[in-house]
C-alpha cells in the first residue's frame, strides 16, 4: 500500500510524502536516510500524546541516534518523552519524507506502554506536558492529513486486536 501526501510546515515549505505499509522500512535505502520514529502509543483503552512547543499536540517519537536501530529509537524516545515503559510494539508503516533535495524516512509504530511513574520532564525539555485521550478524538490534538488518518485507523484496528485494552 502506497499514499502520496504534501503537507505545508510552518514556514510555508511544501513538504512531499510518500507512505509505505507491508515493506521493511531498511530496504530500498539508497539516497535516504532513517531519521525518525513516532509510536501511537496506547496506554489502557487511551492514546498518549506529547505536547511539544513549536508543534502543538502530537504521538511520542523524534530522531533515531548513530548506531540504533529504529525499534531502539522508538523505546527511548517514548521513555524520555512520556515516561512509559514501551511493553509491545508492532511496526505500521514508514514514510519518506522529501525535504529539500533529501529524502528523510520515517517510522510509525503502534505500541502498548505504562508508566514508570508520573511524567515530571522530558530530559530534552522538548516536551512539556503528556496526556491521554480517546483515540477517537485525535484530529481535535493534531491533523497529519490522509497519512495520519491511515495510520490512526492501523493503529486503532491493531489496538482493538490487542487484549491489553
Amino acid at each position: 500500500m502506497e499514499l502520496k501526501s504534501s503537507f505545508v510546515t510552518p514556514k510555508g515549505q511544501v513538504i512531499d510524502v510518500v507512505y509505505h505499509e507491508d515493506k521493511d522500512p531498511l530496504l530500498d535505502m539508497e539516497g535516504k536516510t532513517m531519521q525518525a520514529v513516532h509510536g501511537f502509543c496506547f496506554c489502557g483503552d487511551k492514546m498518549v500524546l506529547v505536547k511539544h512547543p513549536t508543534e502543538g499536540w502530537m504521538p511520542p517519537g523524534g530522531s533515531i541516534d548513530e548506531g540504533e536501530t529504529y525499534e531502539e529509537a522508538l523505546v527511548r524516545e517514548v521513555k524520555e518523552e512520556t515516561n512509559m515503559k514501551v511493553l509491545s510494539h508492532e511496526l505500521i508503516g514508514f514514510q519518506d519524507v522529501n525535504d529539500g533535495g533529501r529524502v528523510l524516512r520515517q517510522t510509525r509504530s503502534y505500541c502498548v506502554v505504562e508508566p514508570y511513574g508520573d511524567f515530571v520532564a522530558d530530559p530534552d525539555g522538548d516536551i512539556s506536558e503528556i496526556i491521554l485521550i480517546d483515540p477517537k478524538d485525535y484530529k481535535r490534538y493534531f491533523d497529519w492529513g490522509v497519512v495520519g488518518d491511515r495510520v490512526m485507523e492501523q493503529a486503532i484496528k491493531k489496538h482493538l486486536k490487542c487484549a491489553c485494552g
